[in-house]
């Protein structure tokens, strides 16, 4: 495993041993966001794919790199293509300006990572 996928595989196993941790909280109204984030991101009226590219266009304007790497991973389980993803960036580099382009670098790192494991 190179070091790129150590990157994105750390920041899984950091991102789910940090959710348990937030979850054991045990608290009504963190709960409750966490539920409403998951759902928000299922079909309804707009199907999930096209759900998870608005999610990474937000997370770059945001300049979240890890939210940027989750909705990367989202956006391939739902079946976006690089090309499709690549333009979704595009939106969000317009929208963000250049402020996003350290984060434009980052999402490239990780869609070469996503598509070495074959997720894209």
């Amino acid at each position: 495993m190179n070091s790129e996928l150590n990157r994105l595989e750390k920041f899984r196993q950091e991102r789910e041993k940090k959710n348990k941790k937030v979850l054991d909280l045990d608290h009504l109204g963190i709960k409750r966001f966490f539920n409403l984030d998951s759902n928000t991101y299922k079909d309804g009226a707009l199907n999930s794919k096209t759900k998870e590219l608005l999610g990474l266009v937000a997370s770059a304007v945001l300049r979240c790199n890890d939210c940027i790497d989750y909705h990367l991973e989202q956006c391939a389980k739902t079946g976006s293509t690089k090309e499709e993803i690549i333009d979704a960036l595009n939106v969000a580099l317009v929208v963000g300006g250049s402020i996003v382009i350290p984060h434009l670098r980052h999402a490239v790192e990780t869609i070469e990572m996503l598509k070495n494991e074959g997720l894209l």
